[in-house]
């Protein structure tokens, strides 16, 4: 299925989680610092496993970074 990934065009496999989603983006696997909106809205982080994706979704990922 095609979601936009961070603004990207993404190919990932039908029934992706968030999860999987966060990990395709290349973001902290454990989700530290990482949130993720999917067409929006804020999916919080113990839904992200269960969270499966549809075609034509935006996802975001945001990742925190320190730096001074």
């Amino acid at each position: 299925m095609k979601v936009l990934l961070n603004g990207e065009p993404r190919e990932l496999a039908d029934g992706t989680t968030v999860s999987a989603a966060v990990a395709a983006a290349g973001a902290e696997p454990s989700g530290r610092g990482v949130a993720v909106a999917v067409d929006g809205e804020v999916v919080p982080r113990g839904q992200w496993e269960t969270t499966k994706l549809s075609e034509g979704q935006r996802v975001e990922v945001v990742q925190a970074v320190q730096g001074g």
